[in-house]
């Protein structure tokens, strides 16, 4: 009888391999062209930088680490990598109460990350693994921040506001 591969094992196995995917499926789409830009070649020294963190991880991980301590070692990785995701949006948050617009603050963005974030954390608290609930309780209660305040400053026009992102 063939048994189905537990979800430690999916996790341990598909999750690296989906994002070396997608880290090369970016690759691929910044070289594409026959002149790359200078921001371009900015992303693809940040994406190699990040397959270099990415290889020293595993590496360390595999080296240094029975199975136990693996997983605790590569739970805090993911929990601050989590964190520093659900918290990025925090300079946007600022720049919508400053402008009181939410021009930068893309509806649809903000209401994915919530609905994932919440279904994570509850998906955390069944399997009582607070690497999962933590970040993504967290994540929750930053989408309900976004949300609550796309709600009450969507009725500012977009013209109102065309201040650019980045103020040199």
């Amino acid at each position: 009888m063939i048994s189905a591969p537990s979800s430690q094992a999916l996790q341990e196995t598909c999750l690296p391999l989906c994002s070396l995917s997608r880290q090369y499926q970016l690759l691929e789409e910044l070289l594409e062209t026959n002149q790359p830009s200078s921001s371009q070649l900015k992303m693809c020294g940040m994406l190699i930088g990040v397959f270099a963190i990415f290889g020293l991880i595993t590496f360390l991980s595999l080296q240094m680490f029975d199975h136990q301590s693996r997983q605790i070692f590569v739970g805090y990785i993911n929990v601050a990598s989590l964190i520093s995701m659900f918290a990025s949006p925090l300079f946007i948050i600022n720049l919508v109460i400053k402008t009181k617009s939410v021009e930068f603050m893309p509806f649809h963005l903000s209401l994915a990350t919530f609905l994932m974030s919440i279904s994570f954390f509850a998906y955390g608290l069944l399997l009582r693994d607070f690497f999962i609930y933590i970040p993504n309780g967290l994540g929750s209660v930053l989408g309900i921040i976004q949300l609550l305040l796309y709600g009450h400053y969507r009725e500012k026009s977009r013209e109102d506001y065309t201040l650019p992102l980045f103020v040199s």
